[in-house]
């Protein structure tokens, strides 16, 4: 199993990389909306993943209600979006993609890996602090489906839409003089 994850690992830093998600000035492209090769890549990563899963528990080769969900904690998971999001705008490279920079020799990959790594060891050593708002609002494990009452292949089929729809969007504002 192990393995199997660092080769689905690598395959993805692999497409990351031919994607061209290691230039900084690429992601930013999201943020200024000339560029939505994120956008493109991420949803299908998304949607890939989730029509497999879905495929692979209808054929009973996966088994999803065995999987672990993590708990929501909504008001220290907004804040760690909103740092997450200061972040991939500031560097212009997310955790996967700061990766994939600095495996190919990006420096400033390298920088955000260095920073990513120090920001992990300051929140362990100050966790005690933050615990109070980790445990304000835990909603326990919290699914899509669960949380708007559909069948799961119904968000699925709607995910799919949204993608869809996304990319169209994406594909007018790329236009755009």
């Amino acid at each position: 199993m192990e393995l199997t994850a660092i080769l689905l690992g690598a395959a993805f830093g692999f497409c990351l990389e031919r994607g061209g998600m290691a230039s900084a000035p690429k992601l930013a492209g999201q943020f200024t909306g000339t560029d939505f090769t994120v956008l493109r890549i991420m949803f299908t990563a998304i949607v890939t993943a989730m029509l497999g899963l879905f495929w692979l528990d209808r054929f009973g080769l996966v088994d999803l209600s065995r999987m672990y969900v993590p708990d929501t904690h909504l008001p220290a998971q907004a804040i760690g979006g909103v740092i997450f999001g200061l972040g991939f705008a500031t560097a212009g490279l997310c955790p996967g993609t700061s990766c994939v920079a600095a495996a190919t020799g990006r420096l400033d990959g390298l920088a955000v890996m260095v920073g990513l790594v120090l920001g992990v060891f300051t929140f362990h050593a100050g966790f005690a602090v933050a615990q109070p708002l980790y445990d304000a609002a835990s909603l326990g494990p919290t699914t899509l489906p669960a949380t708007l009452g559909l069948p799961y292949g119904v968000v699925v089929c709607l995910v799919v839409l949204l993608a869809l729809a996304a990319f169209g969007v994406a594909r007018v504002f790329e236009r755009r003089p």
